[in-house]
């Protein structure tokens, strides 16, 4: 039902994961991340204690394959979840139940997991793979983004469309981008015009905060590379 990203940038430990899917509101359910920690993404059958727990795990510094295994062990209901997890040092795990909904999979990169369910095809992940690769040198929101979209661009999930959502932490305990577009026809298209209006009128304030804070001065490119 989903198609999600989760990652984490090897240049400035910021975490994220971006995500879209033919249900309402994804945002409020996928997406787990903490600065400093890991970043996890619990989709298909979702079960929200999949991030709750797995960053709890990840806070104690069990690796990602084990917190993969902890999570699913007693679940009887594991073979109809998906999830990913990425850790502050950029090990990426992921797991996807036989008995989700095919189109069904997931990639594994360097400091990065692709995965979705209820998919057109193959075709979803292997774009947004190959988009997140090829642009290391930008900033880690935009490269979520240009992802999710091309995933979009080459299917998708194959109901159609509803909402979208990018969290991103770098080293504060509050989110360096949180956007979600809960209900639209086009949410990954809607979500970059989201994040073009914060570059101009949001994330300036929230980064200033930090700077002032660290007598510092603004630096845009933090967020928009």
């Amino acid at each position: 039902m989903t198609f999600s990203i989760t990652a984490r940038c090897e240049k400035t430990g910021m975490l994220g994961v971006a995500v879209s899917t033919a249900r309402p509101a994804v945002g409020s359910l996928v997406p787990f991340v903490k600065a400093g920690v890991g970043a996890v993404a619990t989709q298909a059958l979702v079960n929200p204690f999949y991030g709750i727990d797995g960053l709890k795990l990840l806070a104690e510094e069990l690796s990602v394959d084990e917190i993969i295994e902890r999570l699913t062990k007693d679940d009887s209901h594991s073979e109809r979840r998906q999830c990913a997890i990425v850790d502050k040092n950029g090990k990426a795990a992921a797991f996807t139940g036989a008995e989700t909904v095919p189109w069904q999979g997931h990639l594994i990169g360097d400091q990065f997991v692709v995965a979705g369910n209820m998919l057109t095809g193959p075709e979803t992940l292997e774009a947004m793979f190959e988009t997140f690769q090829a642009l290391e040198n930008v900033s880690l929101p935009e490269r979520l983004m240009a992802a999710l979209s091309s995933g979009q661009e080459a299917g998708g999930d194959k109901r159609g469309r509803q909402s979208a959502a990018l969290y991103v932490v770098h080293e504060e305990e509050y989110p360096l981008v949180d956007i979600r577009v809960d209900e639209h026809a086009d949410p990954v298209k809607e979500l970059f015009r989201v994040y073009e209006k914060c570059q101009e009128n949001l994330f300036p304030y929230t980064i200033n905060l930090v700077k002032r804070k660290e007598g510092q001065d603004y630096d845009a490119s933090v967020v928009r590379g």
